[in-house]
């Protein structure tokens, strides 16, 4: 018994849900044919308008970007060339400084020797 009560309140909640759905269908006013053209209209306009001025920001962006990126590209080119450039000159610089230290030292080494042949024939001819 309470499982047919049940049931009987379930069948007049859903004909009572229908019946208040369809009171509610009727008290809306719906737009006019015209109303729905110019309500389209408007909406096509504004999604075009968005959708150009989200064109024109990419292209700058990308414009933007792809100038920065070469900017990037030729501040690290130069950057190297700079590094190598550098580099060589180091050693340059260090084959220079090693030949100077070679003639120095073959310098010292000769005037030593003259030195030393000097004395030596001296203590000769003494």
């Amino acid at each position: 018994m309470a499982k047919d009560a049940k049931s009987n309140k379930d069948e007049k909640n859903k004909k009572h849900f229908f019946k208040d759905f369809k009171a509610e269908l009727k008290k809306v006013i719906w737009p006019t044919p015209k109303q729905i053209v110019n309500n389209t209209i408007a909406v096509i306009t504004i999604v075009l308008i968005t959708a150009v001025i989200v064109f024109v920001l990419d292209l700058i962006f990308d414009i933007f970007n792809e100038q920065g990126i070469n900017r990037l590209k030729a501040n690290i080119k130069n950057k190297v060339v700079v590094e190598n450039v550098t580099d060589q000159n180091s050693e340059n610089t260090e084959n220079v400084t090693e030949e100077v230290t070679t003639e120095n030292t073959n310098s010292e080494n000769e005037s030593i020797d003259n030195t030393v042949e000097n004395e030596t024939s001296s203590n000769n001819e003494q």
